[in-house]
């Protein structure tokens, strides 16, 4: 099993931390997302569950004891599916799936809570009360186990910024909610294409000195992205060839990758010929018409000198 986030939730995240009151050590929320089923080893587990959306649940947590309003998580569960125009399919339903608790209907559904910092003293912020609210949520999610994102922030003095991901398993005899262990399960970030744009920004804001960045007019950002395209083909050319030259061992997979990323089909041949043709024909195209409304303006200027 493994876990996949997108930068939205990571953003909704650091929001909801950043505006936290003073007396918070850490906030808490819930992780939407899809589940990608598989018959093997199990059918009820998935192997990736792909967490898309979070959003704040309100908490009270002292050295005694922690609560987590319940009705307010519903609650906003519910107010997030209706501001995307869905509405929850209880389990057993057409539109849910085999042994789903309730969803969206297009199979949103809560995998999990988040939390920030460790606040209960161990270096990975696990402890009682992070047993208690994982049990709460493992109601929420039945018959799914669920996932617990750790996210620390970097402003905690020797702790350094990251994501962990964990699922959690029943310890003793007689387990009871508070009695778990927390086992880690591996977590990799992850964004789509036009999320890129975005995230670039920000990123780009990050280096300037008050940490804030403009968006860039049309022209600007068209020659970035010529310019990273030009290097990111530069590097693909040298590392082919290197494979030419034997220096660099071939990789099949990236190979693969790469003739579906520059789109040459398998079935066709010339692909890259044709491909130029066309856009030399158009290109002369446009300066044939360019050529000849230039001359209309001049005839245009002559008759009516």
């Amino acid at each position: 099993m493994s876990l996949t986030v997108h930068p939205t939730a990571l953003l909704s995240i650091l929001d909801h931390y950043v505006r936290r009151t003073d007396v918070q050590h850490r906030v808490i929320g819930t992780l939407l997302g899809t589940r990608t089923p598989t018959s093997t080893p199990s059918p009820s587990i998935p192997t990736v569950v792909n967490v898309t959306h979070a959003f704040a649940v309100l908490h009270s947590e002292t050295e005694e004891q922690v609560a987590v309003d319940g009705d307010y998580h519903r609650a906003m569960y519910e107010m997030f599916l209706k501001g995307r125009g869905e509405s929850i399919v209880p389990s057993g339903t057409a539109g849910a799936g085999v042994g789903v608790g309730p969803q969206g209907k297009e199979g949103l559904s809560i995998v999990g809570w988040y939390a920030t910092g460790s606040s209960e003293g161990s270096p990975a912020g696990l402890g009682t009360f992070s047993a208690l609210i994982q049990n709460f949520y493992e109601q929420e999610t039945t018959p799914f186990p669920a996932v617990h994102l750790a996210l620390d922030t970097g402003t905690e003095e020797g702790v350094g910024a990251g994501v962990r991901a964990y699922i959690s398993s029943p310890i003793g005899v007689y387990p009871k909610a508070e009695n778990c262990v927390f086992v880690p399960i591996p977590c990799e970030l992850k964004f789509h294409e036009f999320e890129r744009s975005g995230l670039d920004l920000l990123l780009a804001s990050s280096s300037t000195p008050s940490n804030t960045f403009l968006p860039t007019s049309p022209l600007p950002a068209l020659h970035t992205a010529l310019v990273g395209t030009s290097d990111a083909l530069n590097r693909v050319l040298a590392h082919v060839q290197g494979i030419l030259c034997g220096e660099i061992p071939p990789d099949p997979a990236l190979g693969k990758y790469l003739w579906t990323v520059l789109g040459a089909a398998h079935d066709e041949e010339g692909g890259w010929a044709t491909a130029l043709q066309d856009t030399v024909m158009v290109s002369y195209l446009a300066n044939l018409v360019r050529g000849q409304a230039e001359v209309a303006a001049r005839l245009a200027l002559a008759g009516g000198a």
